[in-house]
Parts: C-alpha cells; structure tokens; sequence
C-alpha cells in the first residue's frame, strides 16, 4: 500500500486527508482508483494546457511595505521603509524588491484591490469569504482546473497544493474527486514503490489482480468490472511512472538553480510541478499577521521572498512558459495605515485596501494598476475585488467564469457571480 500522509483532519463528508490519500490495491477508504473512478463519474471536460501558481501571504501582507508605499505620507503612516524604482517608468516599490525591481516589465501589481473582511484563504482561492462558502460551497480555484482538465489518461494530477489543505483548498459542490494532492511529509516518500518492490514486483502484483478481476468478470454480466479494471490499472500507473515523484524531487535539478532558490524551495517545486503538467500549483509563504515588529518582520521575510519571485518568474520566461503560466500573490487583507497597532511598530488588519501581484499567463505586466488614497488607506481609483482578480485568472487559463456546474441539489452554480475581469490586465 502506498499513502500520501497529510494532516488527519476530518471533513463534514466523514472522509480524513490521510484516507484520501491512500493508494493500495485491496485499500480501504477512497483509493487513488476510486478517486480516479470519482472524477470520471463526475466527468470532466477539455480545457487548455496552461497552469496556474497561487502564492499565498497568509495573515495580510502590509500594502504600504511592500507594493503600495507612501514616502509623501507623514512617517508614522509611511513606515520605516524607502521606495525604489523599477525598469518601468513612473512604477516604485519597496526597496527590498530589488530584483523584482529590475524585472518590473514581468510584472503587474494592483494597488486598489479590496480585502476580505476575516482571516481567510477562502476568499482568494474561491472568490467567496469563508462565511459565505459555509452554505454555497463554492469550488477553488485549484478544483474547478482540476474538474475542466484535460484527459483522463494524465499520470500527473491536475490539483497540487504545497501548503496542506484547508480553507481555500475545498472542491465545495464538484466534489471530493477534486480535491488536491497534498504531497508534503512522509506522503513525498510514500510515491515511492515500497522497499523490497521493484517494478517488475510492482507488475506481477498488477497481474495478480487482473488474474482475480478476470474471474469477477465472468460472473459480471455487465461489463462493470472491465471499467473498474482500467481504474486500478491507472491507479498503479500514477505512482510507477513517478512522473510527480520526480518533480518533487529537487536532487535532479541542477546545484546552481537548487542554490538559486535556497531557502525557498516551494517556488522551485512549484515550477517543476507545472512543468511536469499539473494545472495549478497553490503554496504558501511566511507569517504576515504582524500586529506586533511589523518592520522587523518584513525585513526578515521580503528579501528572500523577492528571491523566490524573482527567480521563478524568469525561469518560466526563459522556458518559453510565460504565457502558459499564470502567477498570483496575496493575501486576506492589508494593514492598518497608521502605525502602532498591539506594539508600536505594529499593524492590524485593514480589509478596505490591499495589492495583489500577478505574473505571466499571456496579461499585461509592466503597469501598476489603480491607486490607493495618499495614506493608503482606500482606493482612489479603480477598486477592484478578489472575484474579479480570479476572473482573470481564469480568463488566462482558457477558463470561462461564467459556466456553471451542478451543486449537491442539482442546481447549476456559476464558477463566479461576480466575475467582471480587471480590463487592464486584458
């Protein structure tokens, strides 16, 4: 048997990570083949090859440090950091930035994007807050690629989250099928074949079980067992191919890009993982609730994060990757203005204002899109929310936000209500 271990949590539906992960020939609980069976039950539809990165800044990353800063404002609004100047005229960011800085003309920040009102992932992974998914359900990003991708015959999973599951993972009404491969702990030497199996091993035991499927099928008038037969047999294929195996593993990238992305690793895998084929990669970096050493925080957490974006975003340019690969960074919320929140150096939450970086996917980068107030306190000009930055990307993934799919009532539900796009990204 092989398990991809992720945190034992249960679900509302009875079923733990820990079970949906499990992949075993006579397993119980929902088996890799059962949750391949799952998928086709439900079916799935062509949708483009492109792929998403969700880079997710949990607890509201400080707008005013980082991409929105205000060294007009009096200092105790404007903070203790300076703007710099990147390749794009007329566009600053934080002087911690200083890769992103010179390779500005790849990206796109949004200045006057609209906050969440609750610590959340729900809301930038799903378009909705975590309140209102309690009853709607709605599927996250990751999930509705997941449901619209590709073939079936894939040995790569379309649904890769590096940051576990929870809020902003959930596949809501498409179903646990959709869920993500969480590979994170013991489940990454668990896609290995066990000690002592090599894969002839790996084969005869596949044999063995068509042996014993061969007799169930006699007494099957039906067919049904020929189905479930093509499910197992893929099931097996998935962890022997070790096509995701291999992208997780980043021994087989060379020493000089490993050094690249030291101490950053996730942004490594996430590339890998895209470029093995997987439709949407989501991680998470950092701690950024910083009520309390707000600067001290940031002067720790933002240069190896610029590291990370910068390294990532140039290595999809120079495979060719940037326009398949859409990028999104951000968080719930920003923070408060004014400094002093619990600590006099701290900042509190701040749902009226907060930026978001997107990369790549074919958009428009090289722009700083709408402005916030001179405090940066609210948006002067145009205010944006999360469902229409979502919009977008899905827009970029050959994705139409507008089609529906049926919830657990047989209603049709649209991917997004609100689902206007940010034009300027267009």
């Amino acid at each position: 048997m092989f398990t991809l271990l992720g945190p034992s949590q249960r679900f509302c539906d009875g079923i733990t990570r820990r079970n949906f992960l499990r992949i075993g020939a006579f397993g119980a609980g929902l088996t890799l083949a059962d949750m391949l069976r799952l998928r086709a039950t439900a079916g799935t539809a062509k949708s483009s090859a492109k792929a998403a990165i969700m880079i997710q800044l949990g607890g509201g990353p400080s707008h005013i440090d980082m991409y929105d800063l205000k060294p007009e404002a009096p200092l105790e609004y404007r903070g203790e950091f300076k703007p710099i100047a990147t390749n794009v005229p007329g566009v600053q960011i934080c002087e911690h930035f200083p890769l992103q800085a010179r390779l500005w003309d790849k990206f796109a920040v949004i200045r006057s994007l609209i906050g969440g009102p609750e610590h959340s992932d729900s809301q930038t992974h799903t378009g909705y807050t975590e309140q209102e998914n309690r009853t709607a359900h709605h599927p996250s990003l990751g999930a509705v690629v997941s449901k619209l991708r590709g073939s079936q015959d894939s040995d790569i999973p379309p649904f890769v989250s590096l940051r576990g599951m929870g809020a902003g993972t959930e596949p809501g009404f498409l179903g646990v099928a959709h869920r993500p491969f969480t590979p994170d702990g013991p489940g990454l030497q668990n896609l290995r074949l066990p000690g002592g199996v090599d894969a002839t091993r790996a084969e005869d035991r596949k044999a063995l079980l068509t042996s014993f499927d061969d007799v169930r099928r006699d007494l099957d008038a039906s067919g049904t067992m020929r189905g479930m037969d093509s499910f197992k047999s893929r099931a097996f294929d998935m962890v022997a191919s070790g096509a995701v195996r291999k992208a997780l593993d980043l021994s087989r990238e060379d020493p000089r890009s490993r050094d690249r992305y030291k101490g950053v690793e996730q942004f490594l895998t996430a590339r890998r993982l895209v470029e093995a084929g997987v439709g949407c990669v989501t991680l998470s970096y950092g701690g950024w609730d910083t009520h309390a050493e707000n600067f001290k925080t940031l002067r720790r957490q933002l240069p190896p994060l610029d590291v990370a974006l910068s390294n990532l975003i140039q290595d999809l340019h120079d495979r060719g990757m940037e326009k398949d690969v859409v990028t999104v960074m951000w968080g719930e919320f920003g923070r408060t203005p004014k400094v002093g929140d619990s600590t006099p150096d701290g900042r509190g939450h701040w749902p009226p204002v907060m930026s978001a970086l997107v990369a790549g996917g074919g958009l428009k980068m090289g722009q700083a899109i709408g402005t916030s107030s001179p405090r940066a306190e609210v948006p002067k000009d145009r205010p944006y929310r999360v469902s229409q930055v979502l919009s977008t990307i899905y827009h970029a993934l050959g994705i139409d936000p507008a089609q529906t799919f049926p919830n657990g009532s047989g209603r049709p539900m649209y991917v997004l209500d609100d689902r206007e796009p940010v034009t300027e990204l267009l």
